[in-house]
């Protein structure tokens, strides 16, 4: 298993290192601290796994997860 867990906030997937407050995804509301650096609020909602990627942070999460980039 990896480190980091993906979270949709403000219009993109984003990923963390945060620990998920409940259970396995996080829910509406917390704030997570992303790989991209930003403090974003999660909003787990119905749409926001079919969000954009954030770039950054995917290119972080090959990095962690020792995958090479693409």
């Amino acid at each position: 298993m990896y480190p980091f867990h993906w979270v949709p906030c403000e219009g993109r997937r984003h990923a963390s290192l945060d620990e998920h407050p409940h259970g396995r995804s996080y829910p509406t509301g917390p704030e997570v601290t992303t790989l991209c650096g930003q403090e974003l609020v999660a909003e787990n909602s119905e749409f926001g796994w079919f969000w954009d990627t954030c770039p950054t942070c995917y290119e972080e999460a090959l990095r962690l997860a020792g995958i090479p980039a693409r």
